[in-house]
This record gives C-alpha cells, structure tokens and sequence, in this order.
C-alpha cells in the first residue's frame, strides 16, 4: 500500500510516500526512512527498496529532499547536506506521530549521496535506531576532490570563487545559476567516459531511470555548502546502533564504503554485491534482491520489538 504524506522540515513542506505492508491489519510497525541520492527523486530507487521492505513487514518512507522534486523550497536544485541531513530527521519525527508506526524502532537508508547524507543525520540522532547504506558517496569528497581523488585542487578554488560572485550576482537579483548533474549535450562525454559516468546517464536519461522530476540541476553556489560537509569524519558517534553498508564490487565508489567502515565503531558491516556497479544497485534485480535480503535481515533484527 502507498500513501501520499507531507511533513515539515525548516518550515518546508516535505512530499513524501509511505509505503506500507498490504496485508497490515493494525499494530504498529517498524519503519524505515529511505533518503535519495542527489539528483533523483523519491519515485526512482528509493521506491524500488521501499516497495520490497514493504513487502518483508516494514513501513517505509521515501521523500524529495526540500528545493527539489515536489517539496517546498526555493532556488529549486539547492543542494543543501545539511539540510538534506534536516530533512531526515524531520522523516525520523514524521514517523513517530502516526498511531501506526513504532516510535522506538526507525532506521534509516541512503542510496548514493544520502549515503553519506544518513549516516551524518544519525551521528547525533538517537532515534535512529539502526543505520544501512547502499552505494554510498560523500558528496563532499567528490567535490573537494573529484571521484577517486584525481582531482586538481585548483577545480575546487575557482568554483567557490564562483559561489561567491554567484551569492553575490543574486542579491543585486540575478537568478540563480544551475549547472546539470549530467550535461544534455554528453553524447560525445559518453565515448571517453567513466562506467560510472555512462551508467549514471543511462539510468536518469533513458526510460530506464527517467523521471521528469529528477536531475533537473543543482544550483551551482551549493557548492560552498557541499565543500565543508564531511559525511564520515563522526560516524562512530553512530555506535552502539548498528551500521550496514552495501556497496558494488565494481563500484567507482566502493572506497567510500569501505573507508567509512574502517572508521566506524562496531556493531558494523560492510557487503560487497559481486559484479555490481554503483548505478546496478539502484534499480537492477539481479543486485536489488541480494540487497535487500541484506537489509532485511538487517532492519528484522535491530528494528525487532
């Protein structure tokens, strides 16, 4: 069963979805917040995990990140972490005014971006009471330092002088700039691209992924907010509640996981889906099934009465 909700977060107006079991017939149920990554929607991999931890029991709830999909915000495409991070809490407190769900065992889930988003939001949010990832990135690295770390610390001084003038440019009125998550006009980027790179196009500009809400840009002076946001520099404040992270084999991004995990305190786990990418654990059945018997088994023991 699915249901249209709405919450507030920062005096927003937050656009949810709440999956939940069909054959629910009263009681309360564990529930699982299920955050997006960035630049997608709730309709897109984050429906595709809660409709299957609906199916296994759970109550699950996807959202739009406020400025974008069909929340409240303005610029649109602000891409704010610790707003982001803001948001998931106020899903964590969204859940615990309905008579149907147990306040006293919500999870959490990030896919992508919100698998570093997550895990910051439950570092100091006890109410979150068991934490998993799948496919995680932190955002921040990518761009203070580029996917792998290649990148020349230069890229990232010449955009926060761009973020300034944009901040600036706004307040003599000026509209706010956007820059696409994945260029329209990549059809040349495609032939020398990363797998990561062609994947991610895939996914958001075909029917595969698409959704008309999704990927529309990100206001480009976000980056002075994504640059000083680190997603795991605190994840052992999560501790004792448990950690579960999922992560590709083939994944451009699995380092994240596994360095994540290093620096987490126990009870924790790191799973390598074999032969997955970053992007195959969004929507691909083959890799979603052995993922979310993961999760499962996860969110059943620690969400357990």
């Amino acid at each position: 069963m699915k249901a249209n909700v709405t919450f507030p977060s920062s005096q927003l107006a937050i656009a949810g979805i709440l999956f939940t079991p069909d054959d629910h017939t009263g009681g309360r149920l564990p529930a699982v917040v299920i955050s997006h990554p960035g630049g997608g929607v709730k309709e897109q991999s984050p429906s595709v995990y809660a409709g299957r931890l609906a199916d296994a029991g759970f109550a699950a709830l996807v959202f739009d990140a406020a400025y974008q999909g069909e929340s409240e915000g303005e610029p649109r495409g602000l891409e704010n972490p610790f707003q982001r991070a803001e948001d998931i809490k106020s899903a964590v407190t969204y859940l615990t005014t309905r008579a149907d769900i147990d306040p006293d065992r919500i999870g959490a889930l990030g896919i992508c971006a919100s698998g570093g988003y997550v895990p910051y939001a439950a570092q100091t949010d006890h109410r979150i009471k068991s934490v998993a990832t799948v496919s995680a990135v932190d955002l921040g690295s990518v761009f203070r330092e580029g996917l792998g770390r290649a990148q020349d610390p230069a890229v990232l001084q010449a955009l926060l002088d761009q973020a300034g003038a944009l901040r600036t440019a706004e307040a003599h009125g000026a509209a706010p700039r956007l820059e696409a998550w994945i260029p329209d006009n990549a059809e040349e980027l495609l032939e020398t691209a990363t797998r990561q790179f062609r994947e991610t196009y895939e996914f958001y500009r075909t029917p595969r992924g698409h959704h008309p809400r999704a990927n529309q840009g990100w206001v480009l002076r976000s980056i002075d907010l994504i640059a000083q946001y680190d997603s795991y520099a605190m994840i052992r404040l999560i501790s004792p509640r448990p950690l579960l992270m999922i992560a590709g084999s083939e994944a451009e991004t699995a380092y994240f996981s596994r360095e994540a995990i290093e620096r987490a305190a126990e009870p924790k786990r790191l799973v390598i889906i074999d032969g997955a990418s970053h992007i195959d654990l969004y929507d691909r059945d083959e890799y979603v099934t052995p993922a979310v018997a993961e999760l499962t088994a996860f969110f059943g023991t620690h969400l357990a009465g």
